[in-house]
């Protein structure tokens, strides 16, 4: 694709020497007061292809800042967002981590997990 590109910008680079080439003609410019200026015919398309291009072209890449700008803010916010999301609370307090098995001089048998309490009714 790379090779695409090159042969197309020297095959338009070509085309852009043969047409100065074939125009080099003065060009009477007329300007204010009566004044008049004799511009070179390739020069003179030249800017006015840039007169052109150039608001067309900052005006793109403008709109392009700005909308990679918001697509920043909104995926920053939403790995915020995701961030946030936590795992659901459990019914009932989770028992106390026992510190290991029970040995001979050890008489405490493990603690048992408190049951949940049934939603809607009272104890």
């Amino acid at each position: 694709m790379q090779f695409l590109k090159i042969l197309f910008w020297c095959l338009l680079a070509f085309v852009a020497a043969l047409f100065t080439y074939g125009n080099w003609t003065s060009v009477p410019l007329q300007l204010w007061s009566g004044m008049e200026a004799l511009v070179k015919l390739p020069f003179l398309l030249m800017i006015a292809f840039l007169l052109g291009f150039l608001p067309t072209y900052v005006y793109n890449r403008a709109v392009r800042w700005r909308l990679r700008q918001r697509l920043t803010t909104v995926e920053r916010s939403l790995a915020e967002a995701r961030a946030v999301v936590t795992a659901p609370t459990p019914a009932y307090a989770p028992t106390p981590a026992y510190p290991g098995p029970a040995t001979s001089h050890d008489p405490v048998p493990p603690l048992d997990p408190v049951p949940p309490v049934p939603e809607g009714r009272l104890v």
